[in-house]
């Protein structure tokens, strides 16, 4: 439809692959090392180790795209990370937050932060080196979008049979399985656990599809490191947001001071990342703004 109203180009079909192809498998290992890793850590945990996600980035940029941060950007993408965690971490006993689990899950967990992060540089650099090819014109963001979606489908049903195993499930058993979760998501025929269904899936693949958009033009217009700003700031939101009585969740709770001092350490890491900096480099410097 974008191609027959013009806005896909032919030339823009035309860009290589290869970096779509390594951008779903980057995105694919990190779904099933995050998964797996998610299934064996405390809910605390895992979006506290979700942040290394952002110092990931950091590196990457500095190193495949050849940026150089100032110190204010860094500092205050330190402090972003500090800030979710202490929000994250409100009222539970961190020191005890991941007794009994095995140092083989936090290490996957950032492990697929790391695939994550990798993905997201890749799309960056697509979009740059795009400018050229398309000679100034800007690459839409769902061709970026479509094949890596693609690609990461691929190599997900690619890792299937591991992924069954992994879990104790024969691979012939498979197509039970994936009997038993549709008729969970169309709420037919299925036991309980699916209230909901199929509205509540539908609202999150939309939202979600939404959210993936609205992230990848940021990184279009701006950088990865900014845009995985924008997703942090999200993280102390959304926990407020599920703390009052919401359909569904019907039963809110009482947010610490804990959580209002980390959000309060979050806004002055942005605020700190957006200090204009006089003595700034301007060649290979992360310059963009939120």
């Amino acid at each position: 439809m974008r191609h027959r109203a013009g806005i896909v180009t032919d030339e823009m079909l035309t860009i290589p692959k290869w970096r779509f192809a390594v951008i779903g498998m980057l995105e694919a290992l990190g779904v099933v090392t995050g998964m797996y890793s998610a299934a064996m850590l405390p809910g605390p945990a895992i979006p506290i180790l979700n942040q290394t996600f952002l110092l990931w980035q950091l590196g990457f940029s500095a190193l495949l795209l050849g940026r150089r941060y100032s110190w204010n950007k860094i500092a205050g993408c330190l402090f972003v990370a500090a800030g979710v965690v202490t929000a994250i971490a409100s009222g539970s006993e961190s020191g005890q937050m991941l007794s009994g689990v095995g140092l083989l899950w936090p290490i996957m967990m950032v492990v697929s932060s790391a695939f994550q992060a990798g993905a997201t540089i890749i799309k960056e650099s697509v979009f740059i080196d795009a400018v050229a090819h398309l000679k100034g014109k800007l690459l839409d963001i769902f061709v970026v979008n479509s094949f890596g979606s693609a690609f990461q489908a691929f190599f997900v049903l690619l890792f299937l049979p591991v992924l069954s195993n992994l879990k104790g499930i024969p691979f012939h058993e498979l197509p039970s399985y994936i009997k038993s979760g549709a008729g969970c998501f169309f709420n037919v025929g299925a036991s309980s656990g699916c209230d909901g269904s199929p509205l509540l899936p539908l609202l999150y693949i939309v939202n979600n599809i939404a959210f993936n958009i609205s992230i990848l033009n940021l990184v279009k217009i701006s950088s990865a490191v900014v845009s995985s700003l924008a997703v942090v700031l999200s993280v102390p939101t959304t926990i407020y947001i599920l703390s009052l009585p919401l359909p569904f969740l019907p039963e809110g709770v009482t947010l610490s001071s804990y959580f209002l001092f980390g959000s309060v350490i979050l806004v002055l890491g942005l605020i700190l990342y957006n200090v204009p900096q006089h003595n700034n480099i301007k060649h290979n410097s992360d310059s963009d703004f939120m």
